[in-house]
């Protein structure tokens, strides 16, 4: 099974894919997960964590609009 989400393929992302959540404003996670933000022609990528990547496909909690 992989393990993208895991050490070795984080390390060369920056600060080791750690960052500040635009969903859930929580500092210091792993921000690995892309989710498509906007209507359209604007259609965005915005990566956020597995907490909230979880949320949003259970209709748990809504994207921010940019």
């Amino acid at each position: 099974m992989s393990k993208a989400h895991r050490g070795k393929g984080i390390r060369e992302l920056a600060a080791r894919g750690r960052g500040t959540c635009p969903v859930c404003s929580r500092e210091n996670t792993k921000i690995l997960y892309e989710q498509e933000v906007g209507e359209g022609d604007t259609k965005t990528k915005i990566k956020i964590c597995k907490t909230c990547k979880a949320a949003l496909k259970h209709g748990k909690k809504t994207v921010p609009q940019a």
